[in-house]
Parts: structure tokens; C-alpha cells; sequence
């Protein structure tokens, strides 16, 4: 009998497979009905060419691309060891997959508008199953290092989960010189006045003293030492600290059900929401004042750049910046232009200001906070 492992390894293979041949099968049919309809609907020498071509073309991919890269990874081999920022099964998948499909939908386009005939653009069906083989195959790279019968991370590896401490209360804590007793002269230390009324400290052995006074601090007991020439007016200045204290947040017993999470289901919600601009933008091109238009080829284009962001992992630092250079800025650009062209209808303002509010955050958080910051300092 196999193992879970085993299995595992198995559906997800398979899951990653059909995402590369349904989408490819289901759009050459699509473009192979169009050209038999553009030719009268008797002529099938062209359908069944476009259908022989697909079928060649998915043969060759899997033989060629898909199944070496998939073996180089699984057995860890030559230079698959080394990458750690960027999925290349996921590369291979935008590259093999949607690429194509994309160029076909936007031959489909040319074609009709080139023949001066409206038959099928490409609606439902073909787009929708696209984005959801791209998000089958983003969910499963991203679970994949996690068992799925046990904990999150009972599985080595399985550190996709950045969860951190939950902020619960905020006090006000002071400086470990403020935490000291009032100053109290030794008997046989006479104490030096300085001109402007504080202590002065007598010449010590300052790296022994600093020592000692920090470690019988920690300890709870401050030295004599400290309380003999610890200057009443560094006390009087210190000023309180502000901490954040995390801790759990306390959740009552018979609720206690409704509190529970799991980065394994959340993955599931997080890859939806990631690719829903990309949904909306193929929306967009789906519309017929779009797709029997030029705008079709930019908005196309841009979808999918956008795809390019499967490759990077989600821990990678440079996935923001890939977000921002290949989805919002250019996504942003094009909206407002098919705003001005087409008209108020084509596309929700929603994701204009999103993609507005994107670009403006990274940009003044990145780059402006850090020019304030430094003109402060003068």
C-alpha cells in the first residue's frame, strides 16, 4: 500500500498536469470552432488541424520541458538545489501554459475584427478555467511543503506560516536608570558639585563598573556602587519608554471553536484574492468594445505579465516590487487609458484607486519616509 507521501506526490502531479492541458484543450477547441465558422462551418480541415496541433503541442511539452524539470526537482538535482527565492515549476507552468493561451485569444480577436465578423469572444468558459488552473497550481506549490494530516508545521520545511504575536496591551515602561533608588552620598565618598549642580563621578574603571552594575541589575539587586554615583540629575531626565508587550489574546472556553485557524486553508483564500485584479482585467478584455478593438493586445499583454508573479515565492522580498511593476503600475496605466478611449463603464473605479493606492503607499513608505527622515536630522 503506498504512503501518504506517496499519494500526496501523486494528486498533486496530476493536478499540476490537467492545469497545463485543460486550459490548452479547451481554447485551440475554442479557436479551432471560430475558424470553422469563419470558413462557412463546412470546411473541418482547419478544425481538426488546430486540434491536431494542440494535441502535438501538449505531447511535446510534457516530454520535452515538463517531465525533466519535474524530475530535476523532485530528485533535487545540479542547480534545482539552489534555488530558494523563485518556483521554477511555476515558471515552466506561465511560460507552457498561458502564454499560449493567450496568443491564441488574441489571434482570435484579430482574426474576427480582420473579417469584419462577431462571432465568440472568448467569454467564460475559457478565461475562467484558466485563472483557475493558474490558482490550483499556485495553491499547490504553496501546501506542498506542508503535511496535510498533521500540524502546519509538523512537516520539515513547512515555515510558510509568518505569523507573529498578537499585540494585546501597551504600557509604558521606564529606563533601567529610572528604576534605580534615590541617591544616597557614602559616608566616606565625599560627593564633587559640578558648576551646573549635578554629581560628578569620581575616575573609575569604567568597563568593570558598567559590568557590574548591568549584571547585578538583571539580577535585581543594584550594586553599591550604582547607588552611590548614579547623578541625581541623569534620574531626573530620564524619560519613560514605551514597550509593546505581546502575549495571547485570552479566547473563552465555549467559543474557543470559532478562534481556530490554519495557514493550510487560509492559502486557499490568499491565492483567490491574489489573482483577483487578473480576473478582473481579463473581464475587462472579455467585453466586446475591448476585444474587437486594439485594446485587446495591450490588455491581454499585461494579464499576462501579471502571470509572471507565480514564479516568485511567496516569501521572497522582491514580491511586492514584482506586484507593483507587473500588475498595479501597468494595470493602473491601462485602466485609466481605457477609461478616457472607451468609456466609464468598461472597468469598476474600485480597481483604479486599489492600484492607485498601491503604487502611492510602496512608493512614499519605501523611498519618501526615508528622505523625511534624513532632512529631520538638520
Amino acid at each position: 500500500m503506498p504512503s501518504g507521501k506517496t499519494v500526496k506526490l501523486v494528486v498533486f502531479e496530476a493536478l499540476q498536469f490537467a492545469a497545463i492541458c485543460a486550459p490548452l484543450f479547451v481554447v485551440m477547441e475554442r479557436f479551432a470552432g471560430l475558424m470553422r465558422d469563419l470558413k462557412g462551418g463546412n470546411d473541418r480541415t482547419a478544425y481538426w488541424l488546430v486540434v491536431a496541433v494542440s494535441i502535438a503541442y501538449v505531447t511535446s511539452v510534457t516530454l520535452l520541458v515538463w517531465a525533466p524539470l519535474k524530475y530535476l526537482i523532485l530528485r533535487r538535482r545540479r542547480f534545482i538545489t539552489k534555488i530558494k527565492q523563485w518556483r521554477p515549476a511555476a515558471l515552466a507552468y506561465v511560460i507552457l501554459c498561458p502564454l499560449p493561451c493567450f496568443a491564441l485569444l488574441i489571434a482570435a480577436s484579430k482574426v474576427q475584427v480582420d473579417a469584419g465578423q462577431i462571432l465568440d469572444h472568448f467569454t467564460e468558459l475559457p478565461v475562467s478555467l484558466m485563472l483557475l488552473c493558474l490558482i490550483c497550481v499556485d495553491v499547490v506549490e504553496r501546501i506542498r511543503p506542508c503535511s496535510l494530516t498533521g500540524k502546519a508545521g509538523s512537516s520539515p520545511g513547512a515555515d510558510f506560516d509568518m505569523r507573529g504575536p498578537v499585540l494585546t496591551h501597551l504600557g509604558q515602561v521606564t529606563t533601567v536608570t529610572g528604576q534605580l533608588p534615590h541617591h544616597q552620598p557614602h559616608p566616606d565618598i565625599p560627593d564633587t558639585i559640578s558648576q551646573n549642580g549635578s554629581t560628578a563621578l569620581p575616575p573609575t574603571d569604567t568597563t568593570s563598573t558598567t559590568a557590574t552594575t548591568t549584571s547585578n541589575i538583571i539580577n535585581g539587586t543594584p550594586a553599591a556602587g550604582a547607588r552611590r554615583y548614579i547623578s541625581q540629575d541623569t534620574r531626573r531626565h530620564s524619560t519613560p519608554v514605551r514597550t509593546y508587550l505581546y502575549a495571547p489574546s485570552p479566547c473563552p472556553a465555549p467559543l474557543r471553536f470559532l478562534w481556530s485557524s490554519d495557514p493550510r486553508s487560509e492559502a486557499f483564500a490568499d491565492s483567490f484574492l491574489f489573482w483577483l485584479d487578473t480576473a478582473e482585467m481579463l473581464r475587462v478584455a472579455a467585453e466586446p468594445r475591448v476585444f474587437y478593438s486594439s485594446w485587446a493586445i495591450p490588455v491581454f499583454v499585461l494579464a499576462f505579465l501579471s502571470t509572471l508573479r507565480l514564479a516568485v515565492d511567496p516569501r521572497n522580498p522582491l514580491g511586492t516590487w514584482a506586484g507593483l511593476v507587473l500588475q498595479d503600475f501597468p494595470f493602473l496605466v491601462l485602466r485609466l487609458a481605457l477609461l478616457g478611449a472607451v468609456g466609464a463603464y468598461v472597468t469598476p473605479v474600485l480597481y483604479v484607486v486599489k492600484n492607485l493606492l498601491v503604487c502611492l503607499s510602496y512608493v512614499y513608505f519605501t523611498f519618501l519616509t526615508r528622505l523625511l527622515k534624513r532632512r529631520s536630522m538638520f
